[in-house]
């Protein structure tokens, strides 16, 4: 008998902001699935198993959750924000693809509040017009190909969000990233960091791009930067809707 797997995001951190929908998938559930500190944010209960995992095993953690919905567990698999963006709802169609046997789970992905628009919602409107998000870490994929991108999303004007910034292993890339962004956009561009949305350690700070430095971002840090049309409105930050 086959189950079925939910893949839900549990937003930026804040419990008000976690959908009905992922909360009565949580509800009804036999087992959840993550990484170690947002299996953390599901309270445990009677019937339910909480697998927590490190962030590095991905696939194994897909494998797993397809495993017991295959037999016929009601499996959550657990992520930060949003699960399709930089998530594990990536990991578990991967998982489907290279194991054919799992096409026939029932897969449902349950959409959440990313850090990058609760941060924007927070602000004003600094996304209010084209937009890019953009992944910072190369554990993933090759520091080049972030160089890369970086300049490109610069030089066609795009509002960015950043995840995963500056972390203690790679603290020099960061500043790569910024040296980018001030040749292709100028030193007077905005540009926010966002710690912690939405949990009682929140803050934000808007600054210039010249007067960022990388010591301004850690992981728990989403970075908005905005395009050429990007302004301050009081103590807003917005992007205007029409074309520049």
């Amino acid at each position: 008998m086959s189950g079925i797997l939910h893949i839900a995001g549990l937003g930026p951190g804040d419990d008000a902001l976690v959908t009905p929908e992922v909360t009565e998938a949580l509800a009804q559930a036999t087992d959840v699935i993550g990484y170690i500190p947002y299996v953390a944010r599901v309270a445990p209960r009677d019937g339910l198993t909480l697998h927590p995992s490190d962030n590095r095993v991905e696939l194994d953690r897909a494998t797993h959750a397809l495993q017991l919905a295959q037999a016929g567990a009601r499996v959550v698999v657990v992520s930060s924000g949003d699960p399709g963006v930089f998530a594990m709802a990536s990991a578990v169609f991967e998982a489907v693809e290279r194991e054919p046997a799992f096409e026939s789970v029932d897969i449902r992905v349950l959409p959440g509040i990313t850090a990058m628009l609760a941060a924007a919602a927070r602000l004003g409107a600094p996304l209010g017009h084209d937009f890019c998000a953009i992944n910072l870490s190369d554990n993933l994929k090759p520091w080049a190909m972030v160089e890369h991108r970086l300049r490109m999303a610069a030089r066609a004007d795009f509002a960015m969000a950043f995840y995963n910034p500056r972390s203690k292993s790679r603290p020099h890339q960061f500043a790569e990233a910024l040296d980018i962004l001030r040749a292709e956009c100028g030193p007077d561009r905005l540009i926010t960091f966002a710690r912690a949305v939405t949990t009682p350690e929140e803050a934000f700070n808007t600054v210039t791009l010249g007067e960022a430095t990388p010591e301004m971002a850690d992981m728990r840090t989403v970075v908005i930067v905005g395009n050429s049309a990007t302004r301050r409105v009081g103590r807003y930050v917005y992007t205007p809707r029409s074309a520049v």
